[in-house]
């Protein structure tokens, strides 16, 4: 039986998100800056191989789930191949992706075949011209096509990912809501999380409370709970509601104004091979020349190390005064050798590009 990873906090970790690459074929506003950024040499980027390696010791360490991210993981050459091994080397993980969705009606019959958990999808606005503007060329229709084929099919779970920013989506969040119902795929909403000061801005963010109230016929949708078993979805970090009337669900991920640090089950692992414990952290345990050397043990080790490094709560670099600071008394790290709990600043620190991150 695999062991199970807990972090020095007593939460388990069982879920993995592994970055293939930096690179996109958007350009994304909250993602990056208009300049955009340097990708990432390839000899750089883990190979299959090293992810494959990855993958056989994150099962041995308990974990249940993988999602692949970006970038954009379907620019990555051979990628749909990638996930037929991975699917037959791993049958006991399950399998998730996450994309822009522009290249998913090219890959949607094998995507269908795999069988693949779950795919989630970016889509931030149901107008062509500012998808256009927001991805910075991205072309709508493409990527309603390929939602349209994998909803259809019903063998593939879609979940819709929308960034809520003030002064660009927030009039469509009841439009949102209705095509969702329609495409019977599950929505969820994002606050806008202060990840890089070239791309974040207070004033576009919006509450989880906020998008909430306006919902289509607020009064109608109940809470199920941040764990949304009752209601058949997988734990994550969305809290979810279900229309009294419709049945429909959806799910807001209060990154900011609510942290469900408690909660997290994950680790992050980018596409040069460092093992990142939170999602705010600017610092991660580098495995990839473990990897190379196919050398188990230390892959297991810096894994292990980063998940000593877990925080209690991650900082979100919120400029000073956007917080209270009892959120910023939350910022609290593994006690150091002489068992002092050492408490984070909430000062912004390095960018942080969501491409670089893992999606």
């Amino acid at each position: 039986m695999a062991a199970m990873i807990q972090d020095p906090f007593g939460r388990t970790l069982d879920y993995v998100r592994i970055s293939i690459t930096d690179r996109c074929n958007y350009r994304c506003l909250y993602c990056m800056p208009a300049q955009g950024i340097d990708w990432i040499p390839h000899e750089k980027i883990m190979t299959y191989e090293d992810i494959f390696l990855l993958c056989s010791v994150l099962s041995e360490l308990g974990v249940k789930r993988i999602r692949f991210t970006g970038g954009e993981p379907f620019v990555r050459k051979g990628f749909v191949s990638f996930l037929h091994d991975i699917r037959r080397r791993f049958p006991e993980i399950g399998i998730a992706v996450t994309t822009n969705g522009d290249f998913l009606e090219r890959w949607a019959s094998e995507l269908i075949a795999l069988g693949l958990n779950s795919v989630n999808i970016s889509l931030d606005t149901l107008n062509p011209e500012k998808f256009l503007y927001i991805t910075r060329g991205g072309i709508l229709e493409r990527v309603l096509r390929g939602i349209d084929v994998l909803a259809a099919s019903g063998e593939v779970p879609v979940k819709l990912n929308t960034v809520v920013m003030r002064e660009f989506n927030l009039t469509e969040i009841p439009e949102l809501v209705r095509f969702a119902d329609n495409k019977k795929v599950l929505l969820r909403f994002i606050e806008f999380m202060p990840l890089d000061t070239d791309v974040w801005s207070k004033q576009q963010y919006v509450s989880a409370d906020e998008v909430l109230s306006l919902l289509p016929h607020r009064l109608l949708w109940q809470p199920l709970g941040r764990q949304g078993t009752s209601g058949g979805i997988p734990s994550g970090p969305a809290q979810y509601f279900r229309n009294e009337s419709t049945g429909q669900k959806i799910g807001i991920i209060s990154a900011v104004s609510d942290h469900f640090c408690h909660l997290c089950n994950r680790l992050r692992i980018t596409s040069t091979g460092e093992v990142r414990p939170c999602l705010f952290s600017n610092n991660g345990i580098p495995i990839i020349d473990a990897l190379r050397r196919n050398d188990r043990e230390s892959v297991r080790t810096g894994i292990l190390s980063a998940v000593s490094r877990k925080p209690r709560a991650g900082d979100t670099s919120l400029p000073e005064g956007f917080c209270s600071p009892e959120e910023a008394a939350l910022n609290t790290f593994p006690a150091d050798q002489n068992g002092t709990e050492k408490t984070g600043t909430k000062v912004f620190h390095e960018e942080r590009h969501m491409s670089r991150i893992g999606g």
